[in-house]
């Protein structure tokens, strides 16, 4: 017996009459999180006392084609719209924004592994290596360095589908087309990846894959 595909509910609220760059999106998730900090730690992913919330987070901010964008996974979406409706104004880096109008969508995605090859874009640098593993991808030849990789996407892919407890029974098959491009990331010198895949997997639009995914690294993009 086949059983049912999982689903997952989205929300996004972007704001498309403001230009922000791609790496304004930090800022974006300082002052909302900053700004709402009294409500839920799911805004900054940081619990009262300063520690780090340990999982995938549920509210991401991003700049994706310049539109100033956040993406709420399940209960962090339905605090993105209790919240942010209310929202009239941004400051971004002590640039005081009007707010002139907000797009809302909330839609549901289907999850796990189907008999079909998807192709995804990464709007915004995938940020695939930690320290411990860029150390071995700078070892090792071609081959295996695309190997490395897939295996990372693999585990990202599982990694998004267990916020949703959803284990998937069959292999997940990645394609990469990527290229890698240096990134500074809290003043330091890494590498992120910029391109897309193809795979098997069935995954949410907007949702970021690698590290750092609720300052918009590696958001995806179906490509229909």
């Amino acid at each position: 017996m086949t059983m049912p595909h999982p689903t997952a509910q989205i929300t996004r609220i972007a704001f498309p009459e403001i230009a922000l760059r791609m790496r304004d999106a930090h800022k974006l998730r300082g002052y909302f999180g900053n700004l709402f900090k009294e409500q839920s730690p799911l805004l900054s992913n940081h619990f009262s006392d300063g520690t780090l919330r340990y999982r995938y987070p549920l509210i991401q901010y991003k700049v994706v084609d310049k539109i100033p964008m956040l993406v709420g996974i399940g209960e962090g979406g339905d605090l993105l719209v209790e919240l942010f409706l209310k929202v009239t104004s941004l400051d971004i880096g002590g640039n005081h924004i009007p707010v002139l109008s907000k797009n809302i969508n909330r839609q549901e995605y289907t999850l796990g592994v189907d008999s079909d090859l998807h192709e995804y874009r990464f709007a915004t640098s995938w940020m695939a290596l930690n320290q411990e593993n860029y150390q071995k991808y700078n070892r090792y030849s071609d081959d295996e360095k695309e190997c490395q990789l897939k295996q990372i996407l693999k585990r990202n892919v599982l990694n998004v589908y267990s916020v949703f407890r959803h284990k998937e029974p069959e292999q997940i098959m990645v394609n990469l087309n990527v290229n890698p491009h240096p990134l500074k990331f809290k003043n330091q010198n890494l590498l992120g990846f910029s391109g897309g895949f193809v795979s098997n997997a069935l995954i949410p639009d907007y949702l970021g894959l690698g590290k750092s995914p609720s300052r918009g690294f590696g958001t995806i993009v179906h490509q229909k």
